[in-house]
């Protein structure tokens, strides 16, 4: 039997960046992939071979923000493995339906400006709530960059600005208990009490909407930092797609001597005596972990499918199984390859930077909710579809052949349709006839704002909530794992018991989106549980020669 010190299920993003530290650490380290290719939610793959040839498309994430909160990119010197970034500038471009616009551009006193033609109340305001972001953002970023129950990990992460911003945001109690206001209130709420346009509002609500909730749900505050950090520290995508961050995280964990293996789904976690000691594969085959076997996969899967029920306690087991919540949302994915791009009749400047970043359809706060609350009762939100998209050939053209273009689209809608169950894939009431039915409808919307769109269209793939969730694994096909509400966040992600990526069974660790400090292209999910990992083995051993080998990369010294 093959053995390695640890067995990392599943090689997305998160699982690699695990991987990679634990190799830097002297570890060996096997990843099993049950897709062709490694990525999970992060690859940029030619989806549509023979209609387009040649274009190359991002299946599910696109737009990178949370990365640069942490220090990832350099402590694994992503550029040597050939990662190069491009950054989104202008980074959101929201179209309306009276022919006005909202464009905002990294600076914050150019997108103040633009505001300013339309408001100028909402333009001081926008400074004055973005600012307030940023600030929040840098004061909990070292929580993001540590284990949540790792007190002198997050204190140690408060350097600088970061203390500075903290004293700014909680510094005194009227400002500890406005921050904890702001964060159990509802973005719709917030919004309403800062701005007064929909020109605002709208695209605001669109981005806190990310989260997977409608604006007006207590608790998902935390939505409204996307655009903050768009400022800063700014948005940007990988040179050649989200895949090429997968790439550069392949080659890293390649030449330091770990194993990717692909094709191979993991049937169950084997567990002696209280303790993971590896893994047993469709086929029969098993691979042995001395160390630890760290699931990239969600929790639910890994307990309720992997681990035999006798091998964690009923209590625990119904709690994964009926506490964590998951409501019914998630994305219908569009994927179109274009001859041209699309004209947006509001945008009357001659030229194309309003299509670098993304590009939202919300025409209201209302319009938001409505896109939203409907997905989660189970119904399709497409009689007024809000959307939000991306022509990542604008900024990086090496994404299709030259002179023609990529579409990404998100619509949001139910993964189980109301009144539908039992039928269509997965008893989900998805059928190919109602997903591309949907794609009609949305297209259409979006053809009001760019009315030559339809014509460009070469070829397209839509790909139905029930099919991103088989393609991905995911539970109700959410990307997250689970919702990102604040009482799955932080030390509660997924449950309290597990929020720390240890479980009651030794040597049995957790990563991934469904884990602290959530979904997203971040890579802390991976980095954080390598930490724990590293502090469970030999606290001061392992930790310092992660250290040395850090450094030593950072030198280039081999």
């Amino acid at each position: 039997m093959e053995a390695y010190d640890a067995i990392v299920i599943g090689a997305g993003h998160n699982g690699l960046v695990c991987a990679a530290y634990l190799l830097n650490a002297g570890y060996s380290v096997l990843l099993l992939e049950k897709r062709p290719v490694p990525g999970g939610a992060a690859t940029t793959e030619e989806a549509i071979p023979k209609e387009a040839p040649g274009f190359k498309f991002n299946l599910c994430a696109i737009d990178h923000e949370f990365i640069f909160l942490g220090p990832i990119i350099a402590e694994l010197q992503l550029q040597k493995y050939g990662l190069k970034y491009l950054s989104c500038d202008p980074h959101t471009f929201c179209p309306h339906p009276d022919g006005k616009y909202f464009l905002a551009h990294q600076s914050l006193a150019k997108t103040r400006a633009a505001i300013a033609r339309h408001s100028e109340r909402d333009a001081d305001k926008y400074v004055e709530f973005i600012t307030y972001w940023s600030k929040l953002m840098s004061a909990i970023a070292p929580f993001f960059n540590a284990p949540p129950q790792s007190i002198l990990g997050i204190a140690k992460g408060y350097k600088g600005k970061n203390l500075v911003d903290l004293l700014a945001i909680a510094g005194s109690k009227d400002k500890a208990l406005n921050f904890i206001r702001t964060m159990i209130t509802a973005p719709e709420d917030l919004l309403n009490e800062y701005f007064d346009t929909e020109l605002v509002k709208a695209p605001l609500a669109r981005l806190a909407a990310e989260i997977g909730a409608p604006p007006s749900q207590k608790g998902i505050t935390a939505g409204l930092m996307m655009l903050a950090m768009r400022h800063h520290p700014g948005m940007a995508r990988p040179q050649g797609g989200t895949g090429a961050l997968i790439q550069a995280l392949v080659k890293l964990v390649t030449a330091k001597g770990g194993k990717i293996l692909t094709e191979q789904m993991v049937e169950e976690v084997i567990v002696e005596d209280n303790r993971a000691v590896g893994v047993r594969i469709a086929g029969g085959k098993e691979y042995r972990a001395e160390r630890a076997v760290i699931s990239n996969i969600d929790v639910r899967r890994l307990f309720l499918q992997l681990v035999a029920a006798e091998a964690i306690a009923p209590n625990l087991r119904d709690k994964i199984d009926r506490r964590i919540t998951n409501n019914n949302e998630t994305i219908l994915k569009i994927d179109c390859a274009l001859s041209e791009l699309p004209r947006f009749t509001a945008y009357e400047a001659d030229n194309n930077e309003h299509l670098i970043g993304t590009i939202l359809i919300a025409d209201s706060v209302a319009h938001v909710e409505q896109a939203h609350s409907l997905a989660t009762m189970g119904q399709i939100p497409d009689t007024n579809p809000s959307m939000y998209l991306d022509i990542p050939s604008v900024l990086d053209p090496t994404l299709a052949p030259e002179g023609k273009h990529t579409l990404w689209i998100e619509f949001f809608a139910p993964y189980q349709i109301a009144d539908k169950a039992g039928t269509g894939l997965d008893g989900t009431g998805w059928t190919d006839e109602l997903k591309n039915q949907t794609a009609d409808n949305v297209i259409n919307k979006l053809a009001e704002y760019a009315p030559n769109l339809k014509n460009s269209i070469i070829a397209r793939r839509v790909e139905s909530p029930a099919e991103l969730g088989a393609r991905l694994g995911s539970y109700k096909g959410n990307y997250y794992h689970l919702d990102m509400t604040l009482d799955q966040m932080i030390f509660l992600r997924p449950l309290p018991e597990i929020a720390n990526y240890t479980t009651p069974i030794k040597n049995l660790y957790l990563t991934g989106a469904g884990t602290h400090p959530g979904g997203s292209i971040s890579g802390m999910p991976g980095r954080n549980c390598a930490q724990v990992f590293f502090h469970q083995q030999q606290p001061l051993i392992k930790a310092q020669q992660a250290v040395n080998s850090g450094l030593r990369s950072l030198l280039g010294i081999d």
